[in-house]
């Protein structure tokens, strides 16, 4: 398989994710403001786990832009990480419905972060199949974002876990917006082609 269709194919798992996570929302069955008060704790579990998905698409795309070489082990990683990804519209869904109750949003924090631990094994793989001194293996030095991302998570379902839930909900939102501008480093790799 080429770099071209491991992508092509990621960004389609990713659209599916986004269109399943959309059915799930309920429309009220009223045609009232007040109405809408009843969906949204969906509409914004819907938001959050919206932007969690635009941010991992968009750092997968800067991450195989970076990179010349696949193998089957990097194949495998990247449907670790889109097995995770896939499972967001269910934790997204049961967390909005239950209006943040701690198993929910526990569970929510669990999907996140072996989300993010299985991305950081693609960029390990995607380094190995093109070496260290790769430009993605240059590009990726200390990573403060991708070490305190995990450390974060791991707060927010102890606090989900032990009925904290504002605690989980802020750190979840803390995580997404630490990550909303792609990872720069990359970036910067890809303009000096």
């Amino acid at each position: 398989m080429t770099k071209s269709r491991m992508e092509a194919f990621s960004d389609g798992v990713i659209a599916i994710v986004i269109t399943v996570m959309v059915l799930e929302l309920s429309v009220p069955h009223e045609a009232t403001w007040q109405a809408l008060g009843g969906v949204v704790p969906s509409l914004l579990t819907y938001v959050l786990s919206f932007v969690y998905l635009g941010i991992y698409w968009n750092n997968h795309h800067h991450l195989l832009q970076a990179v010349e070489r696949i193998d089957g082990k990097v194949l495998w990683a990247n449907m670790h990480l889109l097995f995770w990804l896939s499972l967001v519209p269910f934790v997204t869904a049961w967390m909005g419905e239950n209006h943040f109750a701690p198993a929910p949003t526990t569970a929510y924090g669990v999907v996140l972060l072996l989300a993010a631990v299985a991305y950081s094994l693609l960029q390990r793989q995607l380094i190995v199949a093109n070496g260290a001194d790769s430009r993605l293996g240059r590009a990726l030095g200390p990573d403060l974002k991708g070490r305190m991302s995990p450390v974060l998570y791991a707060v927010a379902i102890a606090g989900a876990f032990a009925g904290v839930r504002w605690l989980a909900d802020a750190l979840y939102v803390l995580v997404a917006l630490l990550w909303l501008v792609p990872d720069r480093r990359i970036e910067s790799s890809l303009v000096d082609r």
